[in-house]
């Protein structure tokens, strides 16, 4: 290979891993938008980003913005090659979700000669780890943003087992820091005026839950 082939080598390598990702702004997810249209996984990246820089400042616990962006960048860039798997499914690809990414992962690393992939797939670990404040902050975001979006669509796209999620998916991932808990009770009460307007009873739905523990 010439020297100019092979400095040119690099932007072409970067070039197919942005063809890669693109897939991210046609996989939908199992939410769905204010106008009816369903969410993008670049969608609900995109807001995460946007939660993160605002909620940021209110947290318990300093974060490094910087850092955060960047596991939120990369945190489904496996979904280009597994897609996106709702979170209460039971199938066999869910069951396979974990082992399907890491080897989804492990290609990703050979698309670059230099440390790029590596480095991509160190940020990606760290979220699925999720051990540092970030990645529990991105965690926490991950589950923010379904339960923010799902307030803003309407009721009929929300599946039945859905409406006790609202008491149970945000809880753990923020439970760590008090400004995540304040942000995960607003988001709540919002998801509360929702199921009531559409005659559900969250009463009961609570009761419901209380006497599964």
């Amino acid at each position: 290979m010439s020297d100019e082939r092979a400095s040119d080598r690099p932007v072409h390598e970067m070039l197919e891993f942005f063809t890669l990702a693109e897939k991210l702004k046609t996989e939908l997810r199992h939410s769905w938008l204010s106008n009816g249209r369903q969410e993008s996984v670049a969608d609900h990246c995109w807001l995460m980003a946007l939660m993160a820089m605002v909620i940021s400042p209110h947290l318990e616990h300093a974060v490094n913005l910087q850092r955060v962006l960047l596991l939120i960048a990369v945190h489904d860039i496996a979904e280009t090659k597994v897609g996106d798997i709702p979170y209460f499914e039971q199938s066999e690809r869910k069951t396979n979700k974990a082992a399907a990414e890491r080897s989804a992962m492990a290609e990703i690393v050979t698309m670059f000669s230099d440390p790029t992939g590596a480095n991509i797939a160190s940020l990606w670990q760290e979220f699925e780890d999720g051990t540092t404040m970030e990645a529990r902050f991105v965690r926490a975001l991950d589950h923010l943003e379904v339960q923010f979006q799902h307030n803003l669509a309407a009721i009929e796209t929300w599946e039945p087992c859905e409406y006790s999620l609202v008491y149970t998916k945000m809880t753990d991932r923020c439970a760590h820091d008090r400004g995540l808990t304040r942000v995960a009770q607003a988001i709540r009460s919002r998801a509360e005026l929702k199921l009531v307007a559409a005659g559900v009873d969250i009463g009961a739905l609570r009761a419901g839950l209380d006497n599964s523990l």
